[in-house]
């Protein structure tokens, strides 16, 4: 697991992120991972494969739909551009 290190965080912040980790029952760490995750991943972030599977849903798109294009589609790669 990835460790991080903060330098230069005032004595401020550090004292005042202790008091958040002591109203919440958990070390100065254990506030800090809990913060970052917060701001990191929020929970009403848009996750695109659920917003593309329920656009799916709503517009009636089957399994047979996806086999037919997939069926149809090009297997040989696209040419690269060519700038000359």
């Amino acid at each position: 697991m990835p460790a991080v290190t903060i330098r230069n965080l005032s004595n401020e912040t550090h004292r005042a992120l202790k008091v958040l980790a002591a109203q919440h029952n958990r070390s100065t760490e254990a506030e800090m991972r809990a913060i970052l995750e917060a701001a990191a991943r929020p929970e009403g972030r848009l996750r695109l494969g659920t917003t593309l599977a329920n656009m799916s849903r709503q517009i009636g798109l089957t399994n047979a739909d996806v086999e037919v294009l997939e069926q149809t589609r090009d297997s040989k790669p696209a040419e690269p551009l060519r700038f000359e």
